[in-house]
């Protein structure tokens, strides 16, 4: 990351700007280190924003050494305790309860969901959201909490 940490209230609010792929990875090792097992990240924003990227640091921190890829069209990948969903193709709220949305946020895992914006009533209090911008090669991060 260009920052020597990201700015603001370290996880209750927050930015960064990634200036590589590479950066974008980092932040999301570093929330790794720094969000509970249970935790629920939305990552919003336009495609090529950088959330897969963002995924695949997280993942690496927590111990998953394989490949990470966009869940588009399984709509759920699982990586150890971690599960990365994609929302982009579903259509109604219904969509998300049929993916077993319930029964993961009674797992305990940590939950990353891409295009959580879609459907914002199902992320639960607490739950946090990243929205990610284009700015020229560089991405803009910044987050907050669900109340």
């Amino acid at each position: 990351m260009t920052n020597a940490k990201p700015t603001g209230d370290d996880l209750v609010t927050g930015s960064a700007r990634c200036a590589t792929p590479g950066e974008t990875q980092a932040l999301g090792a570093w929330f790794a280190a720094r969000v509970p097992a249970d935790a629920v990240l939305s990552l919003e924003g336009p495609l090529g924003a950088g959330k897969t990227q963002f995924v695949k640091g997280f993942v690496a921190a927590r111990g998953h050494a394989g490949g990470v890829s966009s869940p588009t069209f399984t709509l759920v990948h699982e990586y150890g305790a971690v599960a990365h969903f994609d929302w982009y193709r579903l259509e109604a709220p219904g969509d998300v309860a049929a993916l077993g949305w319930d029964d993961y946020l009674d797992g305990g895992g940590t939950l990353l969901v891409e295009w959580g914006d879609r459907f914002p009533e199902q992320l639960p209090a607490g739950a946090w959201r990243l929205r990610f911008a284009v700015d020229g090669e560089a991405r803009e991060i910044a987050w907050g909490r669900v109340p």
